[in-house]
């Protein structure tokens, strides 16, 4: 009895139907995805909505949708939207975007859970050029390239931001680009510039002491259009540089060695990526002091949630650290208005226990 003959051409139908299942799971779970970061961009828009109105002022529902349509409305209350509420409201957006990118970006590159932005030094760089400008009174090196006020401190915060990252990538080059001498010379450089911080401290006088302080602490009172005209095509461009990159980055999950076997340029991306993240980061933090946890807590949060795929990861990390740093503001508005809290305060009364579950916790299952 002749057996039939099977060609090697021939795809058996169980292999096809396992196919199409697979296939229809992915589409499924992308689609689930897709509806989870619209979900969050929803509650983004009206937890926005609701910071517009509440203050020390409040703003009606109505004056609110009069604006939108164009009708006649309260001038009084159309300066408090436009001019004073939107800005920061955007600038707390904005701000959450970016530490959250950072971080994200940073726990992948670095193969670190507890990497955020500072992790490379760039909060003591950037504390120690505003200190600079606050005590001083003087740009960097002496030389006096803006005017002075808000756009000096902001110069200086960014330019020593940028400068401490900057050593820190010149001494990992030194060691092959080593992740752990990037982490290990950050520390390093951190405690440097802290440590000129703190001297500064000590000799200011009391007034300068007083302006340090709170822009250590971090907060959006000097939120202004201008200011956002700066940052959001900045921001745009960065965020455009690492969605580009965000394949390269889930290959990067199962090792430099498998990643690059399977053609991504580990070294130019891990730079390059590096390097947007440092702007976004530096920049913000120049306009807002320092504020923390933002860059740890929502890139955890977003994989708990989301898995660890970054075409998903970092748009939901982006969207979390938004709707977090918005939340904070808005608590650090009301809760003793018309006294306004800095917000820094706050992001770490909530983001100081997260870091203690993560350390003692350690969820490896987060990175598989």
């Amino acid at each position: 009895m002749m057996e039939k003959s099977v060609h090697h051409n021939d795809i058996p139908l169980e292999s096809l139907s396992s196919d199409r299942q697979m296939e229809s799971l992915y589409q499924g779970r992308s689609i689930r995805k897709l509806l989870l970061l619209a979900l969050l961009l929803v509650l983004l828009i009206i937890t926005a909505g609701a910071a517009v109105m509440r203050g020390s002022a409040n703003v009606p529902l109505q004056d609110l949708w009069a604006m939108i349509t164009g009708a006649s409305v309260d001038e009084m209350n159309v300066y408090i939207v436009r001019e004073v509420r939107l800005p920061r409201i955007l600038m707390s957006v904005v701000t959450g975007i970016s530490l959250a990118a950072a971080g994200v970006i940073m726990q992948a590159l670095l193969r670190n859970p507890l990497a955020d932005p500072f992790t490379l030094g760039v909060s003591s760089g950037a504390s120690f050029g505003a200190a600079l400008a606050i005590v001083a009174g003087t740009s960097a090196f002496g030389m006096n390239l803006v005017n002075s006020g808000q756009w000096l401190i902001a110069f200086n915060a960014f330019l020593f931001g940028c400068l401490a990252v900057g050593i820190v990538y010149g001494i990992a080059r030194i060691k092959n680009s080593s992740t752990t001498v990037l982490l290990l010379a950050g520390v390093a450089i951190g405690q440097l510039f802290s440590a000129g911080v703190s001297a500064l401290k000590y000799f200011s006088n009391n007034e300068a002491l007083k302006d340090l302080i709170i822009w250590l602490m971090g907060g959006f009172w000097g939120a202004d259009w201008q200011v956002l005209n700066i940052l959001l095509p900045l921001i745009a461009i960065s965020l455009t540089v690492l969605m580009k990159y965000a394949w390269d980055m889930n290959a990067l999950i199962s090792g430099e060695e498998v990643a690059v076997t399977l053609g991504v340029k580990v070294k130019h991306m891990r730079w390059v990526c590096l390097v947007a993240v440092t702007l976004m980061a530096s920049t913000t933090i120049a306009f807002t002091g320092i504020i923390g946890f933002i860059g740890l807590v929502a890139p955890h949060i977003s994989r708990m949630m989301i898995g660890t795929d970054y075409r998903y990861l970092l748009p939901c990390s982006c969207l979390i650290g938004a709707l977090l740093l918005l939340l904070s503001d808005t608590v650090a508005r009301l809760l003793l208005s018309p006294i306004e809290i800095p917000v820094g305060i706050v992001t770490s009364i909530f983001g100081a226990p997260f870091f203690i579950y993560l350390l003692v916790k350690k969820r490896r299952e987060y990175w598989t």
